[in-house]
């Protein structure tokens, strides 16, 4: 069982605190993971008494809760844990307010996760500090992006630095709680089979593909000032790449994981100047249609400027330069009004040196994320009748069928346990954001220099034309 401690959600009325947030703390109310103590308090601009803040949460959570996993008597005695408090997070005297609501609790873990704006992270860790919320038994949570580049990202990172040390400090990527994610590492480190060609010499290329069908929802304002880019490539991607081609860490800790991450960015071949032309691609979905309905353009969406370059997908052909990996290209894919909603992984590995039989492919290894997790592992076999004629044919390993007595978690579940309990090895340290910006802006710069108009792909597709080519040409190179 979890620790006592305080569990305070600035933001605790926006999407994130209602869709995943609260739900994720329910389910582990409901499976008895927090501590008797465990206080939860949501706090926001509105003017809102709690019965009116625990009857918008309890109506988000049944929506986002399974009807077996639901009932009446487990939220009446998880919303006796949650409160609420009405303050502006700007403003430093509302947190002397805040201090004197939550009152002394010495030796108390104090937990404060930011689900807001990048903006505000600076002003709440700097009034947090200055109202004695800040001390020994305190953890700040931030969630992505971490600034939107890397001069903002060293600034976010020094300020509150000044107020928490790094090991109470977790910069959250959701992506890391998906329990397929987790198995990766499994795969790669608890198997004998992979590791011998987990390396160029047998690897072609790897496709890792964050796809999406929803457009930009209500995040309109933030994302046509972010992108793909800094929205999924800049953090979610890149911790996928990381995981994939990451050298075997020492120990599994979280010093030492993160370490091996470190590595992988750091090794990554810049992209500059006019080489995003030949290794990027950008695209902004244009009207189409997604399962029988019609979708419009991106800058008809709301809170999105109708003449927006802003891009909705980006394409990018990645190299980590040292031993292991040298000449593998990783193509990194993401985009929103996707034909189909997909996260996965694609190791494509290189063919037998000499082919024997007529017809023959390469052996692919596919790790799916979302929305049905597993791993299925494609070979070559004989079909059946006269001759050799071979057929792909897949091992599969369906996560869900092989663990079905057991409730799949949530990532957030998983994560804010992971910060109640004070293990870091799913959230990325400070050097490991940077060295991921470090990489991203001069792909920025390039696109700012060598300006190129979004290229248009209608919703419902798998993007522009212009992404599959970058995929073909290594097709080719390996053909010659």
């Amino acid at each position: 069982m979890s620790i006592s401690c305080d569990m305070l959600v600035f933001g605790g009325t926006g999407d994130l605190a209602l869709h995943k947030l609260i739900p994720a703390l329910y389910h582990l109310h409901r499976e008895e993971r927090l501590h008797q103590d465990v206080r939860i308090l949501a706090i926001a601009r509105r003017q809102l008494e709690r019965s009116a803040y625990l009857a918008l949460a309890e109506r988000h959570c049944r929506a986002q809760v399974s009807r077996d996993d639901f009932t009446a008597s487990v939220w009446q005695a998880f919303g006796e844990r949650l409160d609420y408090f009405a303050m502006d997070a700007s403003q430093r005297g509302e947190f002397v307010r805040l201090a004197h609501h939550l009152g002394q609790t010495k030796g108390r873990v104090r937990v404060h996760y930011l689900a807001t704006a990048p903006d505000l992270f600076e002003p709440i860790t700097s009034n947090l500090e200055s109202a004695g919320l800040a001390g020994d038994n305190a953890r700040i949570v931030l969630e992505k992006p971490i600034g939107h580049s890397l001069e903002s990202a060293l600034s976010i990172n020094a300020a509150i630095g000044q107020m928490f040390p790094e090991p109470r400090i977790y910069r959250i990527d959701h992506y890391l709680g998906k329990e397929t994610v987790q198995n990766l590492m499994a795969l790669r480190f608890a198997n004998a089979l992979f590791e011998p060609i987990w390396r160029s010499g047998h690897i072609d290329s790897v496709q890792i593909t964050v796809a999406e069908t929803l457009g930009v929802e209500n995040r309109g304002s933030y994302y046509d000032k972010a992108g793909a880019m800094r929205d999924m490539l800049q953090n979610h991607l890149l911790q996928l790449l990381c995981l994939v081609a990451m050298e075997a860490p020492v120990r599994f800790n979280a010093e030492a994981v993160r370490n091996e991450k470190v590595k992988v960015l750091e090794a990554l071949k810049p992209i500059t100047g006019s080489d995003v032309l030949d290794k990027t691609v950008r695209g902004q979905y244009s009207a189409g249609q997604i399962g029988g309905q019609d979708v419009p353009a991106y800058y008809f969406e709301k809170n999105i400027d109708n003449d927006s370059d802003t891009e909705t997908f980006v394409a990018v052909k990645a190299e980590i330069d040292n031993w292991r990996w040298a000449g593998v290209p990783f193509f990194l894919c993401t985009g929103k009004r996707m034909a189909s909603k997909r996260s996965e992984i694609i190791i494509t590995f290189k063919p037998v040196p000499h082919m024997l039989f007529s017809k023959g492919e390469t052996n692919r290894l596919v790790i799916r994320l979302q929305p049905e997790e597993g791993i299925s592992l494609q070979l070559m076999a004989k079909a059946p009748g006269k001759g050799m004629q071979l057929e792909p044919v897949e091992l599969d390993l369906n996560l869900i069928h092989a663990f079905s007595s057991t409730r799949r978690w949530d990532a957030y579940e998983r994560l804010l346990l992971d910060v109640i309990e004070g293990d870091s090895t799913l959230f990325m340290r400070r050097d490991e954001v940077e060295a991921a910006w470090r990489w991203v802006d001069p792909i920025l710069r390039g696109w700012e220099s060598h300006y190129r108009k979004p290229r248009p792909y209608p919703a419902g597709t798998d993007g522009p034309e212009q992404a599959q080519l970058l995929v073909e040409r290594r097709s080719r190179q390996r053909q010659r």
